[in-house]
C-alpha cells in the first residue's frame, strides 16, 4: 500500500535550514528507507506565505495567497497503515516536534475490456 504523508513543524522557521546535524540525520533515514523500499518520494515544502489555495464555488475562483502549515511531504509503501503511523513515528523522532497527517493512496483494479 502506498501513503501520502505530510509534515506540519510544531515550531521552527517553514522553509528555514536545519542545522548540519539535522540533515545529517534525516539524510540517514532517507537512505535508510529507500534502501528498504520504505519511501517512494520526500521533498520539503516553502513556507506556506509562498503557496496559494485555489477554490471554485459557483463558476467563480477565489485564489487565497496562505495555504496551510507543511514542512514537507513523503510517499511511503507500507503493508499497513498501522505499519505507516510506525514509519511516522520513526520520522517524528528525527524530524522533531510536530504532526504527520498520513493518507492511504486509493488504488484502483484495472476493469476488464
Amino acid at each position: 500500500m502506498r501513503f501520502l504523508t505530510i509534515y506540519r513543524p510544531e515550531s521552527g522557521v517553514e522553509g528555514g535550514m536545519p542545522s548540519p546535524e539535522h540533515m545529517a540525520a534525516m539524510g540517514r533515514l532517507i537512505e535508510e528507507w529507500t534502501a528498504k523500499g520504505v519511501l517512494i518520494s520526500t521533498e520539503p515544502l516553502t513556507p506556506r506565505d509562498q503557496g496559494a489555495r485555489l477554490r471554485l464555488a459557483d463558476g467563480a475562483f477565489t485564489v487565497t495567497e496562505e495555504t496551510v502549515r507543511a514542512g514537507g511531504f513523503a510517499f511511503l509503501n507500507a503493508g499497513s497503515k498501522e505499519e505507516a503511523i510506525e514509519h511516522c513515528k520513526t520520522f517524528l523522532k528525527v524530524a522533531g516536534d510536530g504532526t504527520c497527517e498520513i493518507r492511504q493512496i486509493l488504488e484502483f483494479a484495472p476493469q476488464p475490456a
